[in-house]
């Protein structure tokens, strides 16, 4: 098996969904632009070199229908020569992509593969074609699958008993970590800067206006978060029992990741410094109804092929879908804070669906190199009850 490293990583910075900078920014239009930037921060790579190039995504229909990995190829600097791939797995779509690029890679069949995600909430959110998705026996069997992820994660809260006090903890860490890290810079390198137009609208008069702007940094971070604050806030899936709210729960955010995945060997060739080695990749299955605890099952199976255990991954990037779930997971593999999303997480940063899995990776690899440890992980939980994890070792 050839050795396989992850040589760059690049993203959007991401904007609130619906009255942020990117709410009339096409989500393939995004992807072409990442692309360019790893060709433009990569000028040894020859684009005619890559073999492929795979896009994860939530939702395919719409704006990002049409085999959205193809289309972001004919928008992009690469030749017609590339081939494109688009593929589902929920909010690991973006690991996904990944992994499957280092596979193929490993297997011999390819070299370089540039791959990662995109998610337009924005434009496709409650748009999508629903017709036949409801099937009857599934409806009867297994409910949970058909579950608003909001309500999955207070099944998570109620099931195991994760107080409100301990998500909003959770919540608070992730914004002053993310505070921190946009401070000292620690998000500048993975971020493109992109020119686009949005759309303002007046509460009060109803009128629009179209403003230009850069979308160099996340715009969804709250530094001025406190825990009072947080204490504060309603319920929102279950207004009178429940514990999930939108602070503790990730932002709806727009935004675009690619990560250059390719041999080792090749990457000698051309000179390129890799970020870090791709060691593996789970998945597994749990119940619906719970998805929030996937990780509590694809961790372990990753370690264990690994052969290592918990307390010698130094980094992990546990995905804050909800801070319900990452309190149950965190405690049940025994992942420390100092482990644990160092410079925040999605609840801070925001979470397109399809893109986390690589924006994820890309600052991993770069917070292993910043911090000189060896090995690192991300995972997250994934609807329809499933969870997925990814090792990465340090070059």
């Amino acid at each position: 098996m050839r050795e396989v490293v992850i040589v760059d990583s690049v993203r959007t910075g991401l904007a609130k969904s619906f009255r942020g900078s990117f709410n009339m920014t096409r989500p393939d239009v995004m992807l072409a632009h990442c692309i360019d930037a790893l060709l433009d921060r990569n000028p040894a790579l020859d684009p005619a070199l890559v073999d492929d190039n795979i896009v994860g995504a939530a939702s395919h229909d719409g704006y990002q229908g049409m085999n959205i990995g193809r289309t972001s190829v004919i928008l992009s600097k690469y030749p017609i020569t590339v081939s494109g791939l688009s593929l589902n797995r929920y909010c690991s779509s973006g690991l996904q992509s990944i992994a499957i690029a280092a596979n193929q890679i490993a297997s011999g069949f390819a070299d370089v593969i540039t791959a990662g995600g995109v998610e337009q909430v924005t434009l496709t959110q409650g748009k999508s074609n629903s017709e036949g998705l409801l099937n009857e026996q599934i409806a009867k069997t297994a409910p949970g699958i058909y579950m608003p992820m909001g309500q999955t994660a207070e099944v998570v809260a109620k099931r195991y008993k994760v107080s409100r006090e301990s998500q909003d903890e959770v919540a608070y860490q992730s914004q002053i970590r993310t505070a921190r890290a946009q401070k000292e810079g620690l998000f500048k390198d993975e971020i493109v800067p992109m020119k686009t137009t949005y759309m303002e609208v007046d509460k009060a008069t109803g009128e629009t206006k179209h403003i230009e702007t850069v979308v160099d940094r996340d715009e969804c971070n709250r530094p001025s978060t406190t825990l009072e604050g947080l204490a504060a806030l309603k319920p929102v899936f279950d207004p009178e029992h429940g514990t999930v709210t939108a602070g503790n729960s990730s932002q709806l955010s727009d935004g675009a990741s690619m990560t250059l995945v390719m041999a080792a060997d090749m990457a000698e060739k051309l000179g390129l410094q890799p970020l870090a080695y791709f060691r593996g990749f789970t998945v597994a299955g749990c119940n619906p109804d719970e998805m929030g605890i996937g990780p509590v099952f694809s961790v372990p199976k990753l370690l264990q092929r690994a052969k290592l255990k918990i307390d010698q991954i130094d980094l992990i990037e546990l995905n804050e879908a909800f801070a319900s779930q990452v309190v149950y997971c965190r405690d049940q593999l025994g992942i420390t804070m100092d482990q644990l999303n160092v410079n925040g997480g999605s609840i801070s940063i925001g979470h397109p669906y399809g893109m986390t899995g690589s924006r994820l990776t890309g600052h991993l690899c770069r917070e292993l190199k910043r911090q000189k440890k060896r090995y690192g992980m991300v995972t997250m939980c994934i609807g329809g009850g499933m969870g997925a994890s990814g090792l990465f070792e340090a070059c």
